[in-house]
């Protein structure tokens, strides 16, 4: 397993992911309409030619899934139980069709599960960046995470 036990994921750690992904056309295209999003913005570029980015727009929550997808090699493949929640997700750049997403993550909390002695819970502060250098998506998500085994 590529994923990091609770143990091995300690406060203050910080990972830069590999590789990026460049977001295309279909990427877009596919996630908008299987998530029934009917946002012109998304979708039709005649639409969005005539908006203040002048093209289409990636859809936020692809780059949501996209950013977390991107750490998950480095982190949590194999180790984690599941997610817990989202916090604090922003957008703070648009997302083109052709940007290239590169990923970093750092840990930025952690304790061990109350109730279950073989699992913990991890706080990952997730940072997505474009091949410009500017963000386009931040968030703070909770795991719970595997102990290693005895």
């Amino acid at each position: 397993m590529a994923g990091k036990y609770f143990e091995e994921l300690e406060i203050g750690a910080v990972f830069v992911h590999q590789p990026s992904r460049t977001v295309t056309e279909t990427d877009n295209l596919l996630f908008t309409v299987l998530t029934m999003n009917p946002q012109p913005l998304h979708l039709d570029a005649e639409f969005a030619a005539n908006t203040q980015h002048g093209r289409i727009l990636v859809n936020s929550i692809f780059t949501l899934g996209l950013v977390v997808g991107l750490s998950v090699g480095d982190t949590t493949l194999g180790t984690t139980l599941g997610n817990l929640g989202f916090d604090n997700t922003t957008f703070p750049n648009p997302v083109f069709i052709g940007d290239t997403i590169s990923v970093n993550t750092r840990i930025v909390d952690k304790r061990a599960s109350q109730s279950k002695p073989d699992r913990g819970i991890v706080t990952f502060e997730h940072q997505g960046i474009n091949q410009r250098g500017e963000a386009v998506c931040l968030c703070t998500r909770r795991g719970m995470m595997m102990m290693r085994p005895t």
